[in-house]
């Protein structure tokens, strides 16, 4: 799957603000190692050297093209490496992993979260960040027009649903079980997004993007016209704006 890193940075103020909310939640002073798992074009993970400029900070992630403008923007540290995120071990000593908006791609990361909850060292945090919008009117609308009679010989099982993520309670049970130290919260953000079709611009950068490689330019031209009706009749314009309630799901986990 292809990656626009200009079209995920256009609503990047309201992106960026979950990173911002889980960072903080950190509370680590002097980790050996740093590591941003999903880190996209790098600007956030450049936030994470600046608060720990005595750690090496590595950002990993599977787009060739968002690794090339996460170099383009770097010095040096933080450093940026393709990779999948399935395949990522921990370095020794206390660390901090930190992954946002990116484990949702990964089936079955609950796995993955507990094995690496085991693996890391004492004194290590896990911060995470997940979307917990897949049952929401975008998604939905999306998932069930991918399986119309029209659509669905090209997008059967293009589209994954709300088994993408767990909920706060299952996360909370993995990382307590783990032995961690940990807090798991869900905060529903009540965007306002401006445009003429402001959610469909907003999903162009990250929940379509499976539809986008699946599908020739034309054909796609064809489902995003229908999509976007669907959008603007259940997100429907006020005078100053639309809103665009925005769920998620977050996790910081302390090892002891």
């Amino acid at each position: 799957m292809k990656w626009d890193p200009e079209r995920y940075v256009q609503f990047a103020d309201h992106r960026d603000r979950p990173f911002f909310d889980l960072a903080a939640r950190i509370g680590a002073a002097e980790p050996a190692w740093v590591a941003d798992l999903g880190c996209g074009t790098g600007a956030l993970t450049a936030v994470l050297a600046e608060r720990w400029p005595g750690a090496p900070v590595t950002g990993i992630d599977s787009s060739a093209d968002m690794i090339r403008e996460a170099k383009a923007r770097s010095g040096g540290n933080p450093g940026f490496v393709q990779g999948q995120i399935q395949e990522w071990n921990p370095s020794s000593g206390p660390g901090v992993l930190l992954s946002n908006a990116a484990l949702q791609w990964v089936p079955g990361h609950e796995d993955l979260l507990g094995r690496w909850a085991k693996a890391l060292d004492p004194g290590s945090w896990i911060a995470v960040q997940v979307p917990g919008n897949f049952n929401a009117p975008s998604h939905v609308l999306m998932r069930e027009l991918a399986e119309s009679p029209r659509w669905s010989p090209a997008l059967a099982g293009v589209l994954r649903g709300g088994d993408s993520v767990a909920e706060p309670e299952q996360y909370l049970e993995l990382f307590v079980d783990a032995g961690m130290n940990t807090d798991v919260w869900e905060t529903s953000y009540s965007q306002v997004l401006t445009g003429t079709n402001p959610v469909l611009d907003w999903v162009r950068g990250t929940a379509l993007r499976p539809v986008m490689a699946a599908l020739p330019p034309e054909e796609y031209e064809g489902f995003e016209a229908e999509y976007a009706a669907l959008l603007r009749q259940a997100y429907p314009p006020k005078p100053w704006g639309t809103v665009f309630p925005f769920r998620r799901i977050f996790m910081v986990s302390h090892k002891p």
